[in-house]
């Protein structure tokens, strides 16, 4: 697939860049596949603490269209770095990849059954990104991490899982019950992401946690708005800002990236300087902090238009 294509470039271009994880564990088995999350901890000497606050672990969900990626693609190093070098733990985890081999549709007469094939997709991921919360919950002494204290972030497939996830811990459903009784994600970082419900309009049972959500604006493969077939719907991230958190009052920070496409989805390393403040405002210190920022940043290269045909074309 050409999507496969693009992930290869971004895999050349950080792989002198690598670095290995301090730890890796398998935390699941599911449908002849061992999932395994890699543990990174902070740089010797970094502060671990503002304020006498402990900062959060950051959760990774990668990206990839759900046929494609890995938990330690390459690419990511250079966020990575920034990450530790300021303090926090980074985990990075696998998932099922539950559009692999799938034919996909996205016509008039066949976008509706492909669309119940993302949201099984998603499911899956959330599945998994739940028990991988678990074992972490389990080992939490072993590994040095508090559950009580994580940031789920994802790129594109690994954003539109990170918030589905942050969504069914707000509102329970059969996926929840393996979680720790009472557990909360301290955040959200979302590159590119959306929300997949088959039941109209996401409805949150509890406040979510503070979301942070960077989207280009003209997207074609993750709606940056929001697109409705009766009550399948795919709520991009000005969808859930315009038709959800502002109107229930939740915090949010939303950059808005005009003229880009599905570029965002690659741009951690480029937006640490809003993740960072983001971390530090909203996650540790408990601000009610709300962003809503239209940026132009030369530095964020555009990518050539990227479709749902473009990434799933056989």
């Amino acid at each position: 697939m050409r999507y496969k294509l693009l992930i290869l470039l971004l895999f050349i271009s950080g792989a002198a860049m690598a670095q290995k994880p301090d730890s890796t564990y398998v935390f699941a088995e599911r449908d002849g596949k061992v999932l395994s999350l890699d543990v990174y901890y902070p740089e010797a000497g970094a502060p671990t603490t503002l304020d006498g606050k402990a900062k959060p672990t950051i959760l990774y969900v990668f990206g990839g269209g759900f046929i494609t990626g890995r938990r330690n693609d390459p690419y990511i190093i250079p966020w990575v770095k920034h990450i530790l070098a300021d303090g926090y733990t980074f985990v990075s985890i696998d998932y099922r990849l539950g559009l692999k081999g799938e034919k996909l549709d996205f016509g008039l007469f066949g976008i509706a059954e492909s669309a119940k094939k993302v949201k099984r997709a998603v499911d899956m991921g959330v599945e998994d990104v739940f028990s991988a919360v678990r074992f972490i919950a389990d080992n939490s002494e072993a590994l040095g991490i508090d559950p009580d204290n994580i940031v789920i972030s994802g790129s594109s497939a690994g954003a539109m899982i990170s918030l589905s996830s942050e969504l069914e811990t707000c509102s329970p459903t059969e996926r929840t019950a393996i979680l720790p009784e009472g557990f909360r994600f301290k955040g959200v970082m979302s590159f590119a992401g959306a929300i997949m419900s088959d039941s109209g309009m996401p409805k949150y049972l509890s406040e979510p946690a503070p979301q942070l959500l960077f989207h280009g604006d003209a997207d074609e493969a993750v709606t940056y708005k929001k697109l409705a077939f009766g009550k399948l719907g795919y709520y991009g991230s000005s969808s859930l800002v315009s038709d959800i958190f502002i109107k229930n009052g939740y915090v949010y920070n939303i950059c808005r990236y005009p003229g880009h496409n599905h570029d965002i989805a690659a741009a951690m390393e480029a937006t640490w300087p809003e993740q960072k403040r983001f971390l530090e405002a909203n996650v540790i210190l408990g601000q009610r902090r709300i962003v809503d920022a239209s940026i132009t940043d030369p530095s964020i290269p555009v990518w050539k238009s990227i479709t749902l045909d473009y990434i799933y074309k056989r």
